[in-house]
């Protein structure tokens, strides 16, 4: 545990050390507050944070390969992973390590667009049981998201690469719902089970908001699925298992 404390420390410093953290906590908070004003601008609008949820879970494609890319591909290219390997520290703590700290990052950017809340109380009578459900949605499916990202970070010494290939394999789990809409029979159900969520699609978005089918959109209305949970928690474990795998394959080379 003392290893894994100490590798996410380090990590949490070299973000706010250098301008990737404000960056994208800029663009975060532009993004989610562009479609939370949307969703709440018209006088018959929903006192809810689903346009934010949208925008949310929109960006977080491609800024949780942004916040990864570098944590293990660096590390490689610097040489330093070697080092890391041959230490008393193992595959799991490196890469536990790494991931907590980039969750904590999105934790810290997500607590900064909290003030939107503020603002639906000010202003309107919001249901308690959606917003706190889409907030854990939202922490479920960062997990996965950075997951995902750290796996491809793993994969190449080239951070572009590892940005690329994070992104790309969160995009192809997002349009699956798409592309089981238009299959039938088996091969439909199957694409169904591997859906990341129905995070922003422009093929099945209501107005500003949640997409209606997929594993993120019952948090977003206030329901908690234990089915759910239990896909967002696998998928992360299976990521993170496979990133272990990548580095311990690399300590054998």
């Amino acid at each position: 545990m003392r290893f894994i404390t100490v590798i996410a420390a380090k990590e949490i410093r070299t973000y706010f050390s250098s301008p990737m953290a404000y960056v994208v906590s800029a663009a975060f908070l532009g993004i989610t507050g562009f479609f939370f004003v949307a969703s709440v601008s018209d006088a018959f609008a929903e006192a809810s944070i689903r346009g934010y949820l949208a925008g949310a879970v929109f960006f977080m494609i491609f800024m949780s390969p942004a916040l990864t890319m570098r944590l293990i591909a660096e590390e490689q290219k610097m040489g330093t992973l070697e080092l890391l390997l041959t230490s008393p520290i193992r595959e799991f703590e490196i890469v536990l390590g790494k991931f907590i700290a980039a969750f904590v990052m999105t934790a810290i950017m997500t607590g900064l667009s909290l003030y939107f809340i503020l603002v639906l109380f000010i202003y309107g009578d919001p249901d308690i049981g959606p917003l706190l459900s889409g907030l854990l949605g939202l922490g479920l499916y960062a997990a996965a998201t950075l997951a995902v990202g750290l796996f491809a970070s793993a994969l190449s010494s080239n951070q572009i690469v590892g940005l690329i290939v994070g992104s790309g394999i969160l995009t192809a789990l997002t349009i699956i719902d798409f592309v089981s809409e238009r299959l039938t029979g088996l091969a439909s159900q199957v694409l169904d089970g591997f859906q990341l969520g129905a995070s922003f699609s422009v093929f099945d978005l209501d107005s500003f908001g949640v997409a209606q089918g997929g594993h993120f959109a019952d948090f977003a209305k206030g329901i908690i699925s234990v089915s759910d949970i239990a896909y967002y928690v696998s998928l992360t474990a299976v990521f993170l298992l496979l990133t272990v795998l990548v580095l311990e394959a690399r300590r054998w080379r």
